[in-house]
């Protein structure tokens, strides 16, 4: 058993902005074919869209209930679906995740103080 004290919910916010950012800026410029054949880009990618879910599942219920807008569940889900791979991944699920999703998610995680 640990003696660290527990991290600080919001710490795991900033986190979830900091990977949200990343996603966009590695991604920026960036077509479809071009993303999905890019090597490097895609792995870095996905690995910060896996960290928010991650970062996501240890936001304490109440907080996610506070701030109910955000699509908790989701981005835990696609988390999972990522790192276990069910069924492989779909590009342009992907695609639009990065160009709709996480845009609209950073935005929401922005205004949580």
């Amino acid at each position: 058993m640990s003696d660290k004290p527990a991290r600080e919910w919001r710490f795991y916010i900033t986190d979830m902005v900091t990977f949200a950012e990343n996603v966009i800026s590695y991604t920026d410029g960036f077509e479809l074919d071009r993303f999905v054949n890019s090597g490097i880009t895609y792995d870095a990618t996905l690995r910060n869209l896996e960290l928010i879910g991650e970062a996501a599942t240890r936001i304490p219920q109440e907080v996610r209930e506070q701030y109910a807008d955000i699509p908790w569940r989701l981005v835990i889900a696609t988390r999972n679906k990522l790192i276990h791979g069910y069924l492989g991944i779909d590009n342009d699920t992907l695609w639009s995740i990065i160009q709709s999703d996480i845009p609209e998610l950073l935005s929401q995680l922005q205004l949580i103080k």
